[in-house]
Order: C-alpha cells, then sequence, then structure tokens
C-alpha cells in the first residue's frame, strides 16, 4: 500500500468508526503498513492539522447536525460523540461552533460544518526537489531532550528551542542537531533532542544526556533560507511529493533529524537567505 493510499485508508477507518474510541494505534493497526510516529507526522504535513484535531471537528461537526436534526438528548449525544459530562461537551461544542447546545436547541443558532477530508492530488510540473541517499554508521550526540505530545509539538518545540538558546544550556549545546525520535514508534508521544555531536572528554552535566544514533541509510534533503519558512515547506514537500513518489525507498524508522549549520557564519544567523540545514530520514529499500 503505498503512502497517499494509506492516508486514504486511514480516513476512511476514522469516519466508519468516528463514534468508536479511536486511538492512533488502533487507526495504524488495523488499515496501515505505517508506523504511529510517521502516519501523525504525515498526516499532519499533507492535511495541515493533526489526526486529532480532525476527529475532535467530525464528531462535533456531527453532533451539531443531531442536535438540530434530531430529539435526542444533549447528554446522549455528549457521550456518543467521546465526552463524559455535558459540561465538557459543552464548552468544546461552544469553542468549535460559537454556540452551546441548548442555543441549538431554543433558537436558529447557527452551526459550522466540517466535511469528510478526501485528499486530491494533481500532477505538478517543473520542480525539482534535491536528495541524496547516505550511509552513515552508528553516531552518538549529547544534549537535552524532552517528551511531546503529537498534537503539540508545532507550538511545544519551537517553545523547547528558545528556551534553551536564552538558557545557559546553550553554552554546552549548540544545537548541531534537532532529534525527533520515537524508536517504538507505536504511542502518541514522541522524545526531541537539541543535540552536539558527542565529546567524551566534554563534562557532561547531570540533565544531559546521550544518545546512539542507530547505523542507517539516510535520505537527506537540504534547505537554504530562513529556517522557520524553509524547513516547514521542506518537510511539507517531503511528504506530499518525494515519500508519495519514491519508486526504490520508505521510511526505515521513527527518527526524523534536522542537522543545521553554525549560525556564526551566517549574517542573520538562521533567518539569513543563505543559511544551509538539512532534513535526514531513515529510509530502506522498498520490497
Amino acid at each position: 500500500m503505498d503512502w497517499i493510499t494509506s492516508i486514504r485508508e486511514a480516513i476512511k477507518y476514522i469516519e466508519d468508526n468516528i463514534t468508536s474510541d479511536l486511538t492512533i494505534n488502533d487507526i495504524v493497526n488495523r488499515v496501515l503498513y505505517l508506523s504511529p510516529f510517521y502516519f501523525q507526522k504525515g498526516f499532519a504535513m499533507l492535511c495541515g492539522f493533526t489526526v486529532s484535531e480532525y476527529i475532535r471537528k467530525r464528531r462535533l461537526s456531527l453532533a451539531g447536525s443531531e442536535l438540530l436534526n434530531t430529539n435526542f438528548k444533549i447528554i446522549d449525544i455528549a457521550l456518543k460523540y467521546g465526552y463524559d459530562t455535558p459540561d465538557s461537551f459543552t464548552k468544546a461544542f461552544k469553542r468549535f461552533h460559537g454556540c452551546t447546545p441548548s442555543d441549538v436547541r431554543s433558537n436558529d443558532a447557527t452551526l459550522k460544518a466540517y466535511a469528510p477530508l478526501n485528499l486530491i492530488f494533481s500532477l505538478k510540473g517543473g520542480d525539482s526537489m534535491d536528495y541524496k541517499i547516505v550511509k552513515r554508521e552508528a553516531f552518538t550526540v549529547m544534549g537535552y531532550a524532552k517528551i511531546f505530545n503529537y498534537d503539540e509539538a508545532y507550538q511545544s518545540v519551537p517553545e523547547f528551542w528558545m528556551e534553551h538558546l536564552n538558557s545557559k544550556k546553550a553554552q554546552d549545546i549548540c544545537g548541531i542537531y534537532g532529534i525527533n525520535y520515537d524508536e517504538g514508534m507505536t504511542g502518541d508521544k514522541f522524545m526531541y533532542m537539541i543535540a552536539d555531536d558527542y565529546v567524551p572528554k566534554k563534562d557532561i552535566s547531570n540533565d544531559l544526556i546521550t544518545k546512539v544514533i542507530p547505523a542507517h541509510i539516510w535520505a537527506v534533503f537540504p534547505s537554504v533560507g530562513p529556517t522557520k519558512q524553509k524547513l516547514k515547506e521542506l518537510n511539507q514537500k517531503i511528504f506530499t511529493e518525494w515519500l508519495p513518489n519514491c519508486k526504490d525507498y520508505e521510511i526505515a524508522e521513527g527518527y526524523n533529524i534536522e542537522k543545521y549549520s553554525d549560525i556564526i557564519n551566517y549574517k542573520l544567523g538562521v533567518d539569513d537567505p543563505q543559511y544551509y540545514c538539512e532534513i535526514w530520514i531513515p529510509v530502506k529499500k522498498k520490497n
């Protein structure tokens, strides 16, 4: 099953089981040949929002329709779509629709419709995407790590970087690598590490950890330009263009590495138009 077909099958499974207790592992184990790690990352890149966000919005959209078109009790609709109490349902419903469930029943409140996803891809021409395949032996890094939920990563990881760069820890770890890993590739969380190459003679503080990155074949994608914009664009291209169309390789393991150049060599640092960095993804030959 190819990458795009896998995502489509996942969306179909979600829609068919929208009132069930859906988990990422359940979706992946039943319909996909992808790990939870890359399914969640790829879904967000392809669709622009997380799996959990999609499920939540679909449920609230369907709940609104039932409130409007049926006589079912509000508490029964809340329970059907995964809310344990009327209060939690009301809060989520109001954030999404801008009105309460009671408003829907008592007046002509306006509801938001959130339609099921339908992934459509069109052929493109004229674009090129640089990459190289590199075989690298295992190597050791050292740095600071923190566990994140997939749903909060887009906001929390940049905050982790800012916290690091504005602290004394940046004197010990410059941040050559941003390493996203979930070796089991089975959960809703992953570890993110701000790291440098390991220097055996360097003193290791109590909260500084070391990590061995296994030997792998890596697909290496270069990025030139301000990192905030260019890395996001590159990640999207990897998951929407390279992976769906790559005939020879598939993702091998739960790693995603960003490798950064020394900012001292660039006048504007990571915001410089010529700033160079790379994204590494572990790959293996397709069967």
